[in-house]
């Protein structure tokens, strides 16, 4: 097992207690352990501390998972709703983080199935599930602000050409290795054990490492020959079916791979990729929805908050295994 730095260093790194659902504080009624506590026995000033707090969280893994799709919002606040209706269910309010990322992903996985359904009708799976959206993607926007390499720009891209499934894990494993969230947590929300976990992100990665080096050569300037008739007839769209053929000419070809010899490891690279903000009209919609406290515009704080629930302190280690 391989560990990679994935945060500034200098401080002290999370304690045991304090990565498991907010610390010690949390079972004396403070922090998010506290709020899931008194949110599942009916405090409505509870729920409402939850929301706020895990919104950044939530919408994270839904917009990396769905690549920008323009039901996004929708997903989150169908998220919301139901986390809003079961939470008086909830057994165990200190597992509240992965209960709340289950519900996520089974949110997440409902809308890729509403999709195959339409696209059955009208479109081609692969277009139904990257309908753009109106504006400019969050990622790119980021990535340009922030002035990061070349290779963290194609790392998001290269996500872009993942199956759905791994593009959810490669989302998860974002958030572990900004520290929102633990490897507990993921297998918890996911239902496997924390072993199964490492395969399945060790398989996501594998395929990862492939489409980066698709992207790489796509990118290329001036681009192999032989792979630019290997494209003729490709309609732009990041499909399953593009990749398997693209990656056939890729792996054999030295010209193309030639663009992976000085590669950074994929560990290292969330490291530049920030939390995305969560937009002021999605604030606005749960607010005017009484899921989030106060009205829209005192709860506009969160567009430019980052999700900093469940984060170290100090160093995290992102473990490759």
């Amino acid at each position: 097992m391989a560990t990679y730095p994935c945060r500034r260093q200098g401080a002290a790194p999370h304690s045991a207690d304090r990565s498991s659902e907010g610390g010690r504080n949390g079972a004396h009624g403070c922090g998010p352990r506290g709020a899931g506590r008194r949110g599942a026995a009916g405090d409505d000033r509870a729920r409402e501390e939850l929301i706020a707090a895990y919104l950044p969280l939530v919408y994270n893994i839904v917009r990396r998972s769905l690549s920008g799709h323009a039901d996004v919002d929708d997903v989150v606040q169908e998220t919301l709703l139901r986390v809003v209706r079961d939470l008086p269910a909830l057994r165990a309010p200190e597992s509240f983080r992965s209960w709340l990322v289950s519900i996520t992903l089974r949110q997440i996985n409902a809308h890729w199935h509403r999709q195959r359904a339409f696209a059955g009708r009208t479109t081609v799976i692969d277009e139904a599930l990257q309908i753009p959206d109106a504006g400019a993607e969050p990622e790119d926007v980021t990535i340009l602000r922030l002035h990061v390499s070349d290779e963290r720009r194609q790392v998001v891209e290269a996500g872009r050409w993942l199956d759905p499934d791994h593009r959810v894990l490669l989302s998860l494993w974002w958030q572990e290795c900004a520290g929102l969230l633990s490897r507990d947590d993921i297998a918890a929300a996911m239902g496997l054990t924390v072993a199964h976990v490492g395969v399945r992100l060790q398989r996501m990665r594998e395929q990862l490492e492939l489409s980066r080096t698709i992207v790489a050569a796509l990118e290329a300037d001036p681009r192999c020959p032989q792979l630019d008739e290997t494209v003729v007839g490709w309609d732009g769209l990041r499909s399953s079916v593009w990749r398997k053929r693209i990656a056939r000419h890729t792996r054999v070809c030295p010209l193309c791979m030639a663009t992976t010899a000085e590669r950074v490891p994929a560990e290292l690279l969330p490291l530049g990729l920030t939390t995305l903000a969560v937009p002021a009209a999605l604030i606005a919609a749960l607010a005017a929805k009484g899921l989030l406290p106060g009205t829209a515009a005192s709860a506009a704080g969160l567009a430019t908050a980052h999700a900093a629930v469940g984060t170290a302190t100090g160093e995290e280690v992102c473990t490759a295994r």
